[in-house]
C-alpha cells in the first residue's frame, strides 16, 4: 500500500515537468513557424485593409464606399483567423492576428464602451418610418413615447401623412412637412424652408426651433438609397451629390446650434458623406454605447440614420426599440450651447 501511494504521488508531481518538456518541445517544433503561412498573410491582408480602407478606390462600383459602409463587420473575421491558426498550431498565423486585431481596437474599441451622460437640455429623435409601414399610428405613438422634445421622420408617404399628424398632435404642439419629410417639436417652429439637396423633388428641410435654452437649427434630411448591385457594384452617385449639396447648406448656416436628424442611406465611415460629416459630430459616436446600429431592424447591421450635431454638445445618445418599419429609431440628448 506504501508502495502504491508511493507511486500515484509520484506520478502526479511528474506531470509538471512532462508538461514543461512538452511544450519546450512544441518550441523546437521548426513546423509552428512554418506552418499557417497563407493564414498570416491573410491576416496582414485584412489589417492593411482596415488601416488605408480610405485610400480603397470609388473608381469601380464605389468599392471604397462599400468598404466604408462594413467596416467594423471585418473584425468578425479576426477570431476566424485566431481559431484557424490554433487548428493549425501555427505560431506564425497567431502572431500576425495580433495586427488586424489592434487595428480593429483602435478604430472601433471607443465604442465598446457606455460613454452617456445624464445631462443635456433637449431630447431629439429620427425615424424612417418605411413608406409601406402596414401600421403608421403605432409607429408615430411608440417613437413618440420616447419622450423627444423635437422629432423628425423620413420617408412619409403622401396619404399617410394625416395619420401621423393625428397620432403624434396630443404631443407635440407645432410639426410642418416638406415632401417626404417632417419636424414635430413641443416648442415653436419658424423659418421652415426646404433644403436642394438636388432631386428634383423634396427630401428635407430645416426649421428653426426655439427651445427654452435657445434657438436651434434643425435638418430634417432623407438622402437618395443605395444599391448593392453585381454589375455596377455599390450605386451611390446620386446619394453622394445629395450628401455635399446637404453640406453646403448646413455650412452656410447662421445659426450656432445646428442639429442633423435623417436617413443619410451611409454611416459615419462612408468618405462619400464627408462634405456633412468633415463638419458635424454623430451623437452616437460622441456619448453613445455601442455601434448603435438602425437597419434592417430585423437585423441590425449599419447605422445610416444618424444624429449629426454642430454647436450643440451630444450628452447621451441611444437607439428605440423596433417599430412596424424597417429601420429603429433613435434617439439622443443634447446640450445647447451658448449663442
Amino acid at each position: 500500500m506504501a508502495q502504491q501511494a508511493y507511486m500515484t504521488e509520484t506520478d502526479s508531481g511528474g506531470s509538471g515537468p512532462r508538461r514543461s518538456t512538452r511544450f519546450r518541445n512544441l518550441l523546437r517544433d521548426r513546423g509552428i513557424w512554418r506552418r499557417g503561412i497563407v493564414l498570416a498573410v491573410c491576416a496582414v491582408l485584412l489589417a492593411l485593409v482596415m488601416m488605408a480602407h480610405t485610400r480603397i478606390p470609388n473608381a469601380i462600383g464605389n468599392l471604397g464606399s462599400l468598404v466604408d459602409t462594413f467596416l467594423p463587420w471585418l473584425g468578425l473575421l479576426i477570431p476566424v483567423l485566431l481559431v484557424l491558426g490554433l487548428i493549425r498550431r501555427s505560431a506564425t498565423a497567431l502572431i500576425a492576428t495580433i495586427l488586424p486585431a489592434a487595428i480593429w481596437l483602435d478604430l472601433f474599441g471607443g465604442l465598446l464602451t457606455d460613454k452617456t451622460d445624464s445631462g443635456g437640455d433637449l431630447t431629439v429623435a429620427t425615424h424612417n418610418v418605411n413608406a409601406d409601414n402596414p401600421d403608421p399610428s403605432a409607429t408615430a405613438r411608440d417613437v413618440a413615447a420616447s419622450g423627444a422634445d423635437i422629432l423628425a421622420l423620413e420617408e412619409l408617404k403622401a396619404s399617410e401623412v394625416a395619420t401621423y399628424e393625428r397620432a403624434l398632435a396630443s404631443t407635440y404642439r407645432h410639426h410642418a412637412v416638406v415632401g417626404t419629410v417632417g419636424l414635430w417639436s413641443k416648442y415653436p417652429l419658424s423659418d421652415v424652408k426646404a433644403v436642394d439637396i438636388r432631386l428634383g423633388w423634396k427630401r428635407a428641410m430645416r426649421a428653426t426651433v426655439t427651445a427654452p435654452a435657445g434657438q436651434v437649427a434643425v435638418y430634417v434630411a432623407h438622402l437618395p438609397s443605395v444599391r448593392v448591385k453585381l454589375e455596377a457594384g455599390f450605386t451611390a452617385r446620386q446619394r453622394d451629390k445629395s450628401a455635399d449639396a446637404l453640406g453646403e447648406a448646413i455650412a452656410d448656416e447662421p445659426l450656432t446650434n445646428i442639429v442633423l436628424l435623417g436617413d443619410l442611406n451611409g454611416t459615419m465611415n462612408d468618405r462619400a458623406l464627408n462634405a456633412v460629416t468633415s463638419q458635424m459630430r454623430s451623437t452616437q459616436g460622441a456619448v453613445g454605447s455601442g455601434f448603435g446600429f438602425s437597419w434592417p431592424a430585423s437585423f441590425p447591421m449599419a447605422r445610416i440614420d444618424q444624429i449629426l450635431v454642430k454647436g450643440a454638445q451630444p450628452e447621451s445618445s441611444w437607439t428605440l426599440p423596433a417599430t412596424a418599419s424597417d429601420h429603429l429609431p433613435i434617439a439622443a440628448r443634447v446640450k445647447v450651447a451658448d449663442d
